[in-house]
């Protein structure tokens, strides 16, 4: 009952508002807000005042987009560039065994931060926290680049990874408070294919850069372009938020017992995720005793935040009023999960298998980016015209399972058009869910609840991707453990046996055994792969099948939020907060 008496408490926003009016009174229900708005627009009558537009689409709207493309390439480029550039920085740090932090303590920060900036949104609104997570981003990255050591280079990934878990989250938190929820995933769809953009070409130039200058400009790349994304972050992200309470006020309303369970759970999941495998077996205690105690604080984090004892939950229970809001936010974990299996491991077919560069597999991989977007663009168009998703979802998930499926028929000597036609399906299947799957999830939730929502959603968007590489990478393991009796090279056999074949699937590896020792390998990696895109059905199926059960939750076409675009200029706003 305390929302409640929240919505009923008289608002600060009307006063920030200046040109715009914001009328919300207490809602229940987002299909009673739709039917009053249709019936708003039908009373108008000829000699009335036009009908307000949907939303505000000016040219500050169109900088804070630019803003949110910049944010979204930064966090993008940052997760795969890496990629290729990493041999060369173990060798040059002499990072031994250590090397798998680099990139796997930027997942963990990544999946951590999120629910608690959905909450800091709220309170210090969108700008303050996204130019901190600008500056916290620029920080790691010019920690990383100048690393002289394995420890400060992976303190460094790890405040980089802090900023990218906020662009993640704090991007698609302003797209719901400039857009109504019809057309959101037009917007969500012009930053995944940045994203998509990203990703793509992360690969290829972490190998250029390698290649041609230091492997620090891997990371020194980011300072100009966060230094002009905190610029224009400051002068056009002017969004309202309550400014009447005092920092004291504000502290007091994060959830601190809330955030500490569900980051110590991560924290420890993500560890045992990240050891198993390469550090230890899956087997080991090691391994199990800090995944069993982070699932278990999982469910006492769900208890926690049911019970009531928080005045302001970080994931607040009212976000799950239906079935179709768990099935989607079960599907969103599945959802990454695949992609991670069909993508992360791509790379490796063309490197392990087809012998290819770095810098080759990433242009091998373009129809993946290529034939995404088109999928993405068809998805928001249906949304936003017809307010459906429920047959994205299913068609999206059947084309994901069909596809990755297909994966497993590749071999050795597939021609291009194989691993090209391949790709297709899967890719326009992960279109049709990237932008469509956080809208559902919105629908059935008021709009003051649009930060905390957002930030769950994409935490278990994180959760799925570190999830996929995990099981994925223990399946490859595994299997190549089994199949390494095909290898005449004792050398060779005993390093594919050890449990982190996954490590040595590399182009370079491969070259140092002669010809027939290759040829070998090579068709132990792909009976491999084979494996692990033929496993990836079950759950890809599981996911198509819970999208059956969904149900369409109208999308509004009105945006009624407490933290739209303010009128006012940042001085002004200065001055007033002092």
């Amino acid at each position: 009952m305390a929302s409640a008496e929240m919505k009923d408490t008289a608002s600060p926003y009307k006063v920030e508002a200046s040109n715009q009016t914001l009328s919300s009174p207490p809602s229940v229900n987002s299909s009673d807000q739709t039917k009053t708005a249709r019936e708003d627009e039908e009373a108008q009558t000829p000699g009335t005042t036009k009908t307000k537009p949907a939303f505000n689409r000016d040219y500050r709207f169109w900088m804070i987009m630019v803003t949110l493309v910049l944010a979204t390439l930064l966090a993008s480029l940052e997760a795969t560039v890496v990629i290729t550039s990493l041999p060369t920085i173990v060798e040059s740090l002499n990072l031994g065994s250590s090397y798998i932090w680099v990139t796997n303590v930027f997942f963990l920060t990544t999946a951590c931060v999120q629910p608690l900036f959905g909450q800091l949104c709220n309170l210090w609104g969108r700008k303050k926290v996204m130019m901190f997570i600008f500056a916290t981003y620029t920080l790691g990255s010019g920690i990383a680049g100048g690393a002289n050591g394995g420890a400060m280079l992976i303190a460094g990934r790890a405040i980089q990874g802090i900023g990218s878990g906020g662009v993640t989250m704090v991007n698609d938190v302003i797209i719901s408070d400039l857009v109504p929820l019809r057309y959101r995933g037009n917007y969500i769809a012009i930053l995944l294919l940045v994203a998509t953009i990203g990703f793509a070409v992360g690969p290829f130039l972490g190998g250029v850069i390698v290649e041609n200058t230091t492997w620090r400009w891997v990371f020194y790349l980011n300072l100009p372009i966060g230094g002009v994304a905190i610029v224009v972050t400051y002068f056009f992200l002017n969004l309202q938020y309550d400014r009447t309470q005092s920092t004291m006020d504000k502290l007091r309303r994060i959830d601190y017992i809330g955030n500490a369970i569900l980051i110590a759970s991560s924290v420890s999941i993500l560890i045992a995720l990240t050891w198993a495998g390469p550090v230890h077996p899956w087997s080991d205690a090691r391994i199990l005793a800090p995944l069993i105690i982070g699932l278990l604080g999982l469910v006492g984090f769900v208890i926690y935040e049911a019970s009531g004892i928080p005045s302001e939950p970080v994931m607040p229970i009212r976000l799950f009023p239906g079935r179709t809001s768990y099935i989607v936010y079960i599907n969103t974990f599945l959802n990454m999960l695949l992609i991670q299996w069909c993508y992360f491991f791509l790379p490796l077919y063309f490197q392990a298998v087809k012998l290819s560069t770095p810098s080759r597999s990433g242009v091998q991989m373009l129809p993946v980016a290529l034939i995404a977007i088109p999928g993405a663009a068809l998805s928001a168009v249906v949304l936003s015209k017809w307010g459906k998703y429920k047959m994205l979802h299913v068609s999206g998930f059947f084309l994901m399972t069909l596809g990755v499926g297909l994966l497993g028929l590749l071999h050795e000597d597939s021609p291009p058009a194989a691993w090209i036609l391949l790709q297709f399906i899967p890719a326009i299947g992960s279109g049709f869910l990237l932008n469509t799957l956080l809208p559902a999830f919105q629908a059935a939730t008021d709009e003051e609840d649009q930060a905390a929502a957002t930030g769950n959603w994409t935490f278990m968007r994180s959760f799925g991707s570190v999830w996929g590489v995990a099981i994925a990478g223990s399946i490859f393991n595994t299997y190549t453990k089994q199949y390494s009796h095909m290898i005449d090279n004792e050398l060779a056999r005993e390093m594919l046996s050890s449990g982190d074949s996954y490590q040595s699937a590399t182009r370079a590896f491969i070259l140092q055994f002669d010809e027939g020792v290759q040829t070998q390998i090579r068709h132990v990696f792909m009976l491999s792969l084979s494996k692990v895109y033929v496993i990836s059905v079950a759950f890809g199926g599981l996911a198509w099948v819970l999208s059956l059960f969904e149900k369409d939750v109208p999308l509004r076409k009105e945006l009624d939020t407490q933290y739209g675009l303010d009128e006012k200029a940042p001085v002004e706003q200065k001055k007033e907060e002092a």
